[in-house]
């Protein structure tokens, strides 16, 4: 199975907005930017919600046939390993093996002489295309890299082979990801993971790398806009290097998770990605969630008192939303507009300060990261939230669309 160049992360919380996502990807091929969707939807969300992988299956089905889209589609088993990955298997044939646990840990012995020996080849200078200085990598390099990488390779091995053995080699897509790892992996480092992930045999077509600087949930990214692009950059002429030198699939490609609302970012990737004739995959992180909020308070009546009642629940419960995101999220409390103060707001109000517009001079970016980790509040709603959103599902759809389509789609792979 073959993931196309251009591929986008797609989750829907509520698992009620798919048409309106498949929508995005049918306006862009009219105007000729081929994307593929993804729906992806992790092993937390779907304990947070109570819902299943089958539901994400079905509902990428449903919206296939309802817009009779002919393209390519996949579903993501976000974020999974060992422990998780039987409960997605029937319904998913993209996988993300998240390692993040086993790196640091240490290798076994035979592994890590076996890197040590095939590797020693690079120690010295490694010219590689696209990158004006060679990679410079001493024997103390190849050291840390296996003692810091080598077991989570071997465990994406170990995954990658479980899958394969319950749905056939070449029936899915593999994604490694690397990504929630306690520094950014430097250029070098990411050619001797990928050295790793050929030693155990896993032909991975997408990986997850951690960047400098922070990509917060639901809002732009935080960081150096010059070294990104120097990292991205120097990412993807590794990935082609590596892909030729370690016999990877040749259409391996680089994935960024927390993808989206990281509109900063975005010419700089379609740049990049154009510059060296590459793919990419981006994965959105509840941006499709907002958008129902704010397409609730546009309704207003049922739907803004919906909006209201889901921010003083999730205010009055910060340190329990807030905890399991804690690395991805960087909300000032002080920021915060006080829940008596919002349950007086107009639909205007509340969603000019939860848009992401960066340019408006109401839009709050704390308000926006605490109504993105606040979906467990809507979901303990129940049946009155998903009746809200089939009652406004028009407004709701329009939102949803117009998001993925003009503010990500487009800027990201218009004539790339």
């Amino acid at each position: 199975m073959q993931l196309n160049k251009y591929s986008f992360g797609i989750g829907d919380r509520f698992a009620h907005q798919g048409v309106a996502q498949l929508q995005a990807f049918a306006n862009a091929q009219k105007e000729g930017i081929d994307v593929v969707p993804v729906w992806n939807k992790s092993h937390r969300e779907h304990t947070t919600i109570g819902s299943t992988p089958d539901t994400v299956r079905e509902e990428a089905e449903n919206s296939v046939k309802s817009l009779d889209w002919e393209g390519d589609y996949h579903v993501d088993a976000d974020h999974i390993g060992l422990a998780n990955v039987d409960f997605f298997m029937k319904s998913s044939d993209f996988f993300t093996l998240d390692v993040t646990a086993h790196i640091g840990k240490e290798p076994d012995p035979a592994d890590h002489t076996e890197f040590l020996k095939q590797n020693q080849l690079f120690v010295g200078k490694v010219p590689v295309d696209g990158l004006e200085e060679p990679l410079s990598i001493t024997s103390q390099d190849l050291e840390h890299a296996s003692r810091k990488f080598l077991a989570g390779m071997k465990e994406a091995s170990r995954i990658y082979s479980h899958i394969g053995n319950a749905k056939g080699i070449g029936n899915f897509i593999t994604e490694v990801s690397i990504d929630e790892t306690d520094s950014a992996q430097s250029p070098k480092e990411l050619l001797l993971i990928l050295s790793a992930l050929a030693q155990f045999k896993v032909p991975l077509q997408t990986i997850a790398p951690k960047f400098t600087g922070r990509f917060n949930k639901g809002v732009d990214y935080q960081g150096d806009l010059g070294q990104f692009k120097t990292e991205f950059e120097a990412d993807l002429a590794v990935l082609k290097f590596a892909s030729e030198e370690f016999g990877l699939p040749d259409d391996l490609k680089l994935s960024v998770h927390s993808g989206s609302d990281k509109f900063s970012l975005y010419s700089i990737v379609r740049e990049a990605i154009q510059t060296f004739n590459t793919g990419l995959h981006i994965k959105t992180a509840g941006t499709t969630w907002l958008e129902e909020l704010i397409g609730l308070a546009e309704a207003g009546g049922e739907g803004l008192s919906i909006s209201h009642e889901v921010y003083t629940k999730a205010y009055r419960r910060f340190e329990e939303l807030a905890g399991p995101y804690a690395d991805v999220i960087d909300i000032d409390t002080n920021h915060l507009p006080k829940p008596e103060e919002v349950a007086l707001w107009s639909s205007d109000d509340f969603t000019l300060a939860l848009r992401h517009d960066p340019t408006g001079t109401a839009f709050n970016p704390d308000f926006r990261q605490l109504l993105h980790i606040g979906y467990k509040v809507a979901a303990e709603m129940g049946n009155r939230y998903l009746q809200a959103l089939q009652n406004h599902e028009k407004v709701i759809a329009k939102n949803v669309t117009e998001n993925l389509y003009e503010r990500h789609i487009q800027p990201l792979f218009h004539s790339a």
